[in-house]
């Protein structure tokens, strides 16, 4: 396993990390959730991410009684939760958003889900037009203070907005935000690589990305179409489904299925060359994997190998693919 510093901080993180996004809490049970926590720490992996509107806490809670089972040291993992859509199944209005209040109380919930003293990362799941920047990084600095989160930070906000939220933070003597949480692929690329650019030295800030595999679409699994068993088969997750294939879907499938016969091409797994793509950003601070299986994550942890095997030739071919 690599490590890598969460951006200008100090904290390591794996640079491949597990993340409860529909698999804890709804699609798997507990006794695979704890196999999947077990496998990604004896591989290397140390920070576990999760929010309070996975499962509506589920995930939480569920991940909090793994890691309590397996007696994992807290001072060897990083572990994360994330606020803004709530965990109430119809969430009133001061269940949801980043109201000084909910980002209070959803702190303390996330803190008995998962079962410890302090969260490691806490980020705002998504920017909140109800609310002031200014109150929530208010919120979040008290957070800080008291000893309840070490590192706070943002997930889908824009460049400007992240950027407000420092020179508040900055002007005002308070803590910043650290790290954000976009979704980073080869097809969905232009937010980090660009919007955020002048934020990784300016902030020094760092990125926990999700989704290196566009939902599974960069395995090419889907290029033959969609199984109904599979995670953009379920009637639960059409607007994945829609969200994932964009429009017209022929446009991203085509480039898809080049993707996948230049990775056979090489001798390589679609699915651990997309994720070694991420890691070659050096601003990837750590690419969160998700899985169902024991043996789905064990080959996605091999996109390290992967990463050294490829060389800058074939990583340009790759490119050009996608550009």
């Amino acid at each position: 396993m690599q490590y890598r510093r969460l951006g200008s901080s100090g904290l390591q993180l794996s640079a491949l990390s597990f993340g409860a996004w529909v698999t804890f809490g709804s699609q798997i049970g507990r006794d695979e959730s704890r196999n999947l926590v077990a496998a990604a720490w004896d591989n290397g992996v140390n920070f576990f991410d999760n929010a309070e509107g996975y499962a509506k806490g589920r995930a939480e809670q569920v991940m909090g009684d793994v890691i309590a089972d397996l007696r994992l040291p807290r001072d060897g993992f990083v572990v994360s939760s994330k606020v803004f859509f709530g965990s109430a199944e119809d969430p009133a209005p001061t269940q949801r958003g980043l109201s000084r209040k909910h980002v209070t109380d959803a702190c303390h919930a996330a803190l008995k889900r998962l079962r410890v003293e302090y969260l490691d990362l806490y980020y705002c799941h998504r920017p909140d037009p109800e609310t002031p920047i200014s109150e929530t990084v208010l919120a979040m600095d008290t957070l800080v203070r008291q000893g309840k989160v070490l590192y706070w930070g943002t997930s889908e906000w824009s460049g400007a907005q992240i950027a407000e939220a420092v020179a508040f933070a900055r002007a005002n003597h308070l803590y910043a935000p650290t790290m954000e949480q976009p979704q980073y692929n080869l097809l969905h690329r232009q937010r980090v690589e660009q919007e955020y650019a002048p934020l990784y030295a300016d902030a020094g800030l760092g990125t926990t990305i999700w989704s290196p595999l566009a939902s599974g679409l960069l395995t090419g699994k889907y290029n033959d179409g969609i199984a109904t068993d599979s995670r953009l088969g379920q009637p639960s997750l059409e607007w994945l489904q829609t969200a994932v294939l964009g429009e017209p879907a022929a446009d991203r499938l085509g480039k898809v299925r080049r993707f996948s016969a230049l990775a056979a091409e090489l001798g390589e797994s679609p699915a651990q060359l997309a994720i070694a793509w991420c890691l070659r950003n050096p601003n990837v601070s750590s690419v969160i994997l998700g899985a169902s299986r024991v043996s789905q994550l064990e080959e996605n942890l091999r996109a390290l190998d992967v990463l050294e095997r490829v060389d800058a030739q074939d990583w340009q071919r790759i490119e050009a693919i996608f550009g």
